[in-house]
């Protein structure tokens, strides 16, 4: 009976109190965390609890030329993260950024030194390497959003961020039909697709827009953290 009893114990802890990393979602430029709907839906489908996963919001949601990566923009994004590393049972946590989003905790887990207790970094959608409708810094760099702490091509910000490291596995999604990445009609920084991220293990390429790469790619992006 005892034997019993011990067997029933081990499957109800591996069935209902698996331990799993924290995740961290984080949303574009002028988004909301209500962007992340089909990922958190899938997330808790697989036993996450609301307890394991962060959704900050941040920046303008009216002037999307407004936002950049410095400031206001970077506090809510670096106490997500900080909150998802404590409340951790297994002392890792999986990051996953759409757009500028994904820059934003890029640049953010390498300010707190965290990159490795990041398990897995998902960046879908982002301009790592710059966006040419923001220019080629300094020049014809109009807002925020392009200049030194925004995406334009060779900017202090993005040249301060490349080559960095943002966790143990690093993943980026794309698209070549991408309406913000590929607006100029290419998606090539000096050859590289910009979403693309230096030392990552893989890339995954997609035909959809810029936001189908967030909403229809859920299945993937909770299995690169699974893995």
């Amino acid at each position: 009976m005892r034997t019993l009893l011990f067997i029933l114990s081990l499957f109800t802890l591996n069935a209902y109190g698996a331990c799993l990393d924290a995740v961290v979602l984080v949303h574009g430029n002028t988004a909301s965390p209500s962007s992340w709907a089909n990922t958190l839906a899938l997330l808790k489908a697989k036993g996450y609890q609301d307890s394991e996963l962060f959704v900050p919001t941040w920046g303008s949601k009216s002037c999307a030329a407004c936002n950049d990566h410095n400031g206001s923009e970077e506090t809510p994004v670096k106490t997500a993260l900080q909150q998802a590393l404590a409340a951790s049972c297994t002392g890792k946590i999986d990051v996953i950024g759409h757009s500028m989003g994904a820059t934003l905790a890029a640049q953010q887990i390498v300010k707190l030194g965290i990159a490795g207790q990041v398990d897995t970094f998902v960046g879908i959608a982002g301009a790592f390497r710059g966006l040419y409708s923001c220019g080629i810094y300094p020049y014809n760099v109009l807002t925020s959003t392009c200049g030194s702490y925004g995406l334009s091509i060779g900017s202090p910000f993005l040249d301060n961020l490349y080559g960095d490291t943002f966790g143990s596995r690093v993943y980026s999604i794309k698209s070549y039909i991408d309406q913000v990445v590929c607006s100029t009609g290419t998606c090539l920084v000096y050859g590289v697709h910009s979403s693309s991220i230096w030392y990552e293990d893989a890339s995954y390429t997609y035909n959809l827009g810029h936001f189908g790469l967030q909403t229809d790619t859920a299945d993937l992006q909770v299995s690169l953290i699974q893995n």
